[in-house]
């Protein structure tokens, strides 16, 4: 009976945790579903982009999705472990099951498909460039964002200063963003920037995620051992209940 309720105890602290992070995406899907306007007025500024970009506007839908299923399948687990019911057990333990399997082969296929994910990284990479070349400095929603994306990443265009070149902002203040010039405390102009050398955006969010790379695969593996804990305990009270 003791085994049995230190079981109960951790099911429901698994769950707990897996409801309230469904619970956080779940908030932060919305938050980006209300903002998703500041990204479709970024894209429809890049020329032929791939109409998978596109689908980057829906991310919030994703979140939303998401969220609300591991809120479900928290409460699952925990009504389950509580009322010490064999079908919610099963449920649970089906779903987190698939989630694993489809985590798996989520992973399979990003390694397997790595090259292609670069060819298709090089070619957003000369539309965004050539969208910030037309449309920063004249379109203000679009310069919005990417004055917050360079204040935030503290990084300058998408590859580096040179994207500003021919831009509008460029030929009408013969000055660069402030976030192209880190040290100098004049004006920003091409002899600054280029002195400084600031890195692109799309870099520092790749240095960003490497250097994040341990902590990252540290979550990874810790959620699937969450997973794997909770599909193993929820079976064993499966099998306990009624005795």
């Amino acid at each position: 009976m003791c085994c049995k309720g230190f079981l109960k105890i951790m099911m429901f602290v698994f769950n707990g945790v897996i409801f309230l992070a469904g619970a956080a995406i779940l908030a932060v899907g919305i938050w980006v579903a209300v903002d998703r306007v500041s990204l479709l007025g970024f894209l429809e500024h890049i020329e032929d982009a791939p109409p998978e970009l596109a689908q980057l506007a829906n991310i919030g839908y994703l979140l939303i999705g998401v969220g609300a299923f591991l809120t479900l399948v928290g409460f699952l687990g925990c009504c389950g472990a509580v009322k010490e019911s064999k079908c919610m057990l099963l449920s649970f333990f089906t779903v987190v099951l698939i989630i694993f399997l489809v985590e798996v082969a989520a992973g399979v296929v990003l390694f397997v498909f790595e090259p292609l994910v670069k060819n298709v990284l090089d070619e957003i990479e000369e539309k965004v460039a050539r969208s910030i070349e037309d449309n920063y400095g004249i379109d203000e929603s679009f310069t919005s964002v990417w004055n917050s994306t360079m204040n935030e990443l503290k990084c300058c265009g998408y590859n580096n200063y040179t994207d500003f070149m021919d831009s509008p902002f460029v030929s009408t203040t013969s000055s660069y963003p402030v976030t192209c010039c880190t040290s100098s405390s004049g004006p920003c102009n091409e002899f600054a920037a280029k002195a400084d050398s600031v890195v692109g955006c799309f870099q520092a969010l790749v240095n960003l995620i490497e250097d994040n790379a341990v902590l990252l695969a540290g979550v990874a593996l810790g959620i699937a051992a969450l997973e794997i804990a909770a599909m193993v305990v929820s079976m064993i009270l499966y099998k306990n209940v009624g005795k």
